[in-house]
């Protein structure tokens, strides 16, 4: 193998025409070759990519560099930290030898630098609130997230139909399930006459897909005010791209939350950017992490749409790059969309193990240069394997690269630098006042009240009616016991005077005559 040879294939691969930013310097039989220069177009970070590797390997640094690089190019990123070991972007780092040594190296000039930052949040972590309301899914979005039958997507859609029909905003869960509510009790004849008839149990399986995502914090997420996307594509005053953290430590154990959100806002971007042809940049670029949590629980028409928006989205300027332990993590049709990887080493400790490896070196190009599947398992930290697409679409020589270092700092912020950032932001003041204007919940809150106390009147006025002819009954028979009873008295009297004038009679001897 010729060492010449080597450094004329990857710099004549990973040279382009258009802008591009360097990602390291490139490796062969465990040496940097100095000025062999790793660099990554942005014409075409559109096509989505793929950072795997073990833990401890590399990976959340990987992304900080990508992350500051494309910020450095005016690119807006968006970030979501489940680890919460990304804020320290917005820092310059504070250097080290080890770092110059490494910069060395690869032939490159170490630089400390910041990007600016906003932090947005799902739960109760510190940032601008991302919120949608039901109305915004739609009825398919919905269904599918909740995972719901055909059946009972039907019943979903005609809770959305009526709503719409009757201009009642369908706001947060509690509106869907007080719309729930009222079209199977006080409305129902009016929904059936209309809409047709919906199943109870129906409404039931659907009710406890709702308690399900309530209990992982759901009702945080739907509601007002909802986030517009357009506020994820900011560039500031000196020219770079905003980046976008999303604090998400404390939903690990929530993947249905992680999913809805990804999902809904993957379809927000998708239905509100324009189309943007070939740019020569992307318009966002997303790094999800442990993107395994997405893909976990989901369900097959929740991954279908995943994978649908994955393919369509990149016309609208956008890449979404997934960082996680193995690419295996990813569904096939997903890691096939994905043009740029990086591949961290990996752990074999298992026959599993091994057995993933196997599979994660056939996703690489061949190399006459690398026995790759043999490298993933002794790659060192900061050190990847690296392809990505050319301005043509072609996949470039696949690369052993030593990565460069972060130029911002490689730790958390401190609480208090965190508040400095979060008083500055101007995301905060738009979507942290909390709005519950008048919606499905009030308006039909109010019809089942009215109905209730129509039927309650209606009641009260049965029972009314029945006390009426119950008194009116007891009324007559007491006027009928008074003739009876004034007959028997009657009676009675003309007895006791018979019997008392016969005993008069009897003192006076009268009766004594007759008998003589």
């Amino acid at each position: 193998m010729s060492i010449e040879n080597f450094k004329n294939e990857i710099s004549s691969g990973y040279t382009f025409k258009g802008d591009s930013f360097v990602l390291g310097g490139a490796m062969v039989n465990g040496e940097c070759q100095t000025n062999t220069l790793v660099n990554i177009p942005l014409k075409t970070l559109n096509r989505h990519g793929l950072i795997a590797g073990a833990t401890g390997s590399g990976k959340t640094k990987t992304l900080q560099i990508l992350a500051e690089q494309l910020s450095k190019k005016s690119v807006p990123v968006l970030l979501m930290d489940i680890k919460g070991d990304l804020s320290g972007i917005a820092t310059p780092s504070g250097g080290h030898p080890k770092i110059d040594e490494r910069h060395e190296k690869i032939g490159i000039d170490f630089l400390a630098n910041q990007s600016p930052v906003e932090f947005l949040t799902l739960s109760d972590e510190p940032g601008a609130r991302l919120r949608a309301t039901v109305s915004e899914f739609g009825p398919v979005l919905f269904s599918k997230i909740l995972d719901l039958t055909e059946v009972q997507s039907g019943v979903v859609a005609v809770v959305f139909k009526y709503c719409d029909d009757n201009n009642i905003p369908l706001l947060d869960l509690k509106d869907f399930r007080k719309t729930l509510q009222y079209l199977t009790n006080e409305g129902k004849e009016e929904v059936e006459a209309e809409y047709g008839r919906i199943s109870t149990a129906s409404v039931g399986a659907i009710i406890r897909k709702i308690v399900e995502i309530e209990e992982q914090g759901a009702e945080k997420f739907f509601g007002e005010t909802s986030f517009e996307v357009d506020d994820l594509i900011r560039i500031d005053e000196n020219g770079r791209g905003i980046v976008s953290v999303i604090r998400l430590t404390d939903i690990q154990d929530k993947p249905k939350l992680f999913s809805t959100f990804m999902l809904q806002m993957l379809a927000e971007i998708y239905a509100s950017f324009p189309e943007e042809g070939d740019a020569e940049a992307p318009k966002l670029v997303i790094f999800i992490d442990e993107a395994h949590l997405v893909f976990k629980e989901a369900s097959k028409a929740l991954l279908s749409q995943i994978e649908s928006i994955i393919k369509l989205i990149r016309s609208k300027g956008v890449g979404i790059y997934f960082v996680t332990q193995n690419p295996t993590d990813i569904p096939d049709d997903v890691l096939g969309q994905l043009g740029m990887k990086i591949q961290h080493a990996l752990r074999a400790f298992t026959a599993k193990d091994r057995k993933a490896i196997k599979l994660a070196a056939q996703n690489y190009p061949d190399s006459e240069y690398y026995d790759t599947e043999e490298l993933l398992t002794s790659l060192g930290i900061g050190e990847a394997f690296v392809t990505v697409l050319n301005e043509k679409g072609i996949p470039t020589p696949l690369v052993h690269c030593l990565l460069r270092a972060p130029e911002s700092r490689m730790d958390v912020l401190s609480d208090a630098e965190i508040k400095n950032i979060l008083d500055e932001s101007k995301l905060i003041k738009k979507y942290n006042k909390e709005i519950d204007r008048e919606s499905a919940y009030e308006i039909l809150g109010g019809k089942i009240e009215e109905a209730q106390k129509e039927e309650e009147q209606a009641k009260r006025k049965k029972e009314q009616e029945k006390a009426r002819k119950s008194s009116s009954g007891r009324k007559e028979k007491s006027a009928f016991e008074k003739i009876i009873n004034n007959t028997t008295t009657r009676q009675i009297g003309r007895t006791v005077a018979r019997e008392l004038t016969r005993g008069i009679l009897g003192v006076l001897g009268i009766g004594g005559r007759r008998r003589r």
